[in-house]
């Protein structure tokens, strides 16, 4: 029994932190209702449009302001106060919410007004995302702050479960349909709101770093020189590039099981699932001494989960595909947060995290691009299916050309979970 125990969730944080309590329940209710616009917007523009691309393209709508923004965003939150600044982008995002749900009511129709406003939406959490980041660390002790980071990785895993099911019931219903994916979204964000206003004084930076683009030049140099950082990051990009068909999901779902919401919303939470039960039962993951290898194991996995569920002839199959995938992508996460953590020094820490969270959430925007292209020049299926061996002969490739990576050990320890993911691509911060 003690044994078993050590592979749950550490709920301590939630009992002994009212604040950190209230943070995280509103915020896994703002990301459920995230989750709901995530599953309505691509579903919106494919019944516009019946377009792989065009649904692809709403990932260079999302990539753009994360490149352009990001980074300049952590600066910022080095330079404020942080709780101001998260609650000023949570009635920012509030407000775009409000913006397609009024767009789905009028029935406008319009292509241009979704990508624009998925635009702004990306804005907004490319800012809040770093700031967001900061406030576990003041509201937990020291030996309270991995449990932490466990249940922000949790609350993830919750959205990615519940929501997309609960989106795809949502709009079977015709009462609601997709405006009611966008109004509950809107509502949801109270929790948020209430989270974010609720939280105590928090202690601001004694010293402003420099970010130029020196100073980001030298974080880049530090990565080319890294074999294992260099290996995971490729590794990641690698699997989200590739490996990654969120924007196949409505053409694949109307191919295959004559387009049921159910069925789609069934997609994503068998991802969910999988890389919930996962986490749930990761604790041997931290005796693993050679990440790197583990990691491209991993990836290969997720590859080829995502190759068999552009194959597999029956939906149970489909939906066992897609949760194997969604397995490999939490022990991907684990290996690749532990060993930027491990070689990372402290001064670059904050440009060596940037990166990682530009690899988290942009690899996955392109990967919708690029499948989307794909799946318009030849199929839906084909695109998934190419994707997912490309995935899986990247992985073995990325090892051979960086064997440093490849053989990269590290001391058995307790592991931290990242907080992006390929999957987390989806995700919206609340």
């Amino acid at each position: 029994m003690p044994r078993a125990r050590r592979l749950l969730a550490d709920l301590s944080p939630l009992r002994e932190s009212p604040a950190f309590r209230r943070l995280w329940v509103g915020t896994t209710l703002s990301s459920v209702g995230g989750a709901l616009t995530n599953f309505a917007v691509p579903l919106q523009v494919y019944d516009m449009t019946r377009s792989p691309f065009a649904v692809g393209a709403i990932g260079v709508a999302e990539l753009v302001p994360i490149l352009v923004i990001a980074l300049p965003g952590g600066s910022l939150a080095d330079s404020v106060d942080r709780r101001r600044l998260v609650l000023f982008c949570s009635f920012g995002a509030t407000a775009v919410s409000a913006g397609l749900a009024a767009q789905a009511f009028a029935g406008l129709h319009s292509l241009w007004l979704l990508y624009v406003l998925v635009a702004i939406s990306s804005a907004i959490g490319a800012v809040s995302s770093p700031a967001r980041r900061t406030f576990i660390p003041g509201l937990l002790s020291p030996d309270r702050l991995a449990a932490g980071i466990a249940l922000n990785r949790l609350s993830f895993q919750i959205m990615l479960t519940l929501g997309p099911a609960l989106a795809g019931l949502i709009t079977a219903v015709p009462a609601l349909g997709l405006r009611g994916c966008y109004l509950i979204d809107t509502l949801s964000f109270a929790g948020s709101l209430y989270g974010v206003a609720r939280l105590p004084v928090l202690p601001r930076p004694e010293k402003t770093a420099k970010r130029g683009l020196s100073a980001v030049a030298e974080g880049v140099r530090f990565i080319r020189r890294s074999q294992p950082l260099a290996g995971a990051f490729l590794a990641d990009l690698n699997a989200t590039v590739f490996g990654l068909p969120m924007a196949l999901f409505p053409a694949i779902n109307a191919e295959r099981f004559a387009g049921n919401p159910r069925t789609l919303g069934l997609f994503m939470t068998a991802i969910g699932v999988g890389g919930l039960v996962s986490g749930a039962f990761s604790g041997p993951v931290g005796h693993i001494s050679r990440q790197g290898r583990a990691m491209l194991i991993a990836v290969a996995i997720w590859g080829a989960g995502f190759a068999g569920f552009a194959i597999a002839p029956s939906l149970w199959l489909t939906l066992a595909c897609l949760a194997i995938a969604g397995a490999a992508d939490t022990f991907t996460v684990i290996f690749r947060g532990t060993i930027v953590q491990a070689l990372t020094p402290d001064e670059l820490r904050g440009r060596v995290t940037a990166a990682d969270y530009l690899v988290g959430a942009g690899g996955g925007q392109i990967g919708s691009l690029e499948s989307g292209a794909l799946g318009s020049l030849t199929s839906p299926t084909v695109s998934a299916f190419a994707g997912g061996v490309a995935t899986v002969v990247g992985a073995v490739a990325i090892g051979l050309a960086l064997p440093a990576f490849a053989r990269y050990r590290s001391e058995p320890r307790a592991t931290e979970p990242a907080e992006d993911s390929p999957s987390s691509a989806v995700a919206k911060e609340a």
